[in-house]
């Protein structure tokens, strides 16, 4: 007697507010809840619940023994990578490209810009009444440099486009030509930190890129710089990023940090030149347009039995 093929599909929308979806699937509710909506053993296509940690991604795929695809809605997959040994060979692994890069360079923009220009000064001002005016820094004239050069890396540099900037400089984890011109390799970093009035980082975050902002790198920037972190927290060593904010050295625009979230007491809530904003890059309104599309998508693909897109790895 065969078994028939698992055709649960786990999501965490219902799927009558997806438009789209194809017939012949089977589609099940679960956005990180204590209770599984069915037997995780029938699980055919496994959509990763958004924004729920590690621990929540994880907890079915060892008993998901005949997953074929796992979707994560977010552009990176660290949170995923503790289970991916608990998988079968075979399983395709896929990221949510092409759905937070709007919302995630409007936020990288955001951060230099309010940064730049004081805005945290200004709202204390507002709150106390006062009328805190002076002369500061625009984007104007200045020279960018982008380190992870992806997907987002190019919507950032879409948004700076219009700001005058000096130059706009990309930094991949391997050399190549883009369309706007060279992306260096990431061993060019210390020649061209030097040079760089704002440092913004969207890279992923895995072994190669965790504690990258390290000391040497935050020496190697330029007095006065400005670092915008719209990428992992944990791609900044914090200690080595305190000393240097505490020090008045270097200014910081972080929307995500480590620990995360960051707990009441830790200093880098104080740290002077530093704002700070809860990890939102990409949690907008364009959030649930654009990832329903990639489900509706990704699914149709599936159920016809076609390759999916936004393949990152496939178990071994």
């Amino acid at each position: 007697m065969t078994t028939a093929p698992a055709k649960d599909v786990w999501l965490p929308f219902a799927a009558e507010e997806i438009d789209g979806l194809p017939e012949g699937l089977d589609y099940r509710f679960w956005d990180g809840g204590r209770e599984y909506p069915a037997d995780p053993d029938d699980c055919a296509f496994y959509v990763v619940p958004y924004m729920k940690g590690s621990e929540v991604a994880v907890r079915p795929l060892e008993a998901m023994k005949a997953v074929q695809v796992v979707q994560t809605l977010s552009a990176g997959i660290d949170h995923v990578q503790p289970g991916l040994a608990l998988l079968p060979a075979g399983v395709r692994l896929c990221n949510a490209r092409g759905v937070h890069e709007a919302s995630t360079a409007e936020l990288a923009l955001a951060l230099v810009l309010a940064s730049l220009r004081g805005f945290p000064g200004f709202v204390r001002g507002q709150d106390a009444e006062e009328w805190r005016s002076g002369f500061y820094p625009a984007l104007a004239d200045k020279s960018v440099l982008v380190v992870g050069y992806g997907s987002i890396g190019e919507a950032i540099e879409d948004r700076l486009e219009p700001f005058e900037c000096a130059r706009v400089v990309r930094v991949a984890r391997s050399a190549r030509t883009s369309a706007r011109g060279p992306v260096h390799a990431m061993e060019a970093l210390p020649e061209l930190l030097p040079e760089a009035d704002v440092v913004i980082l969207s890279t992923p975050l895995n072994p190669s890129t965790r504690g990258l902002v390290g000391p040497g790198f935050l020496a190697a920037m330029r007095d006065g710089a400005l670092l915008v972190n719209v990428a992992r927290g944990a791609v900044v060593d914090t200690g080595a990023l305190l000393a240097e904010l505490e020090s008045g050295r270097l200014r910081a625009a972080l929307d995500v940090t480590d620990p995360e979230p960051l707990p009441a007491g830790h200093p880098l809530w104080h740290a002077p030149h530093t704002l700070i904003s809860p990890h939102v890059g990409g949690s907008t309104s364009a959030f649930l347009p654009r990832a329903k599309r990639l489900l509706a998508g990704q699914l149709t693909r599936f159920a016809a039995g076609e390759p999916v897109g936004n393949l990152v790895l496939t178990t071994d």
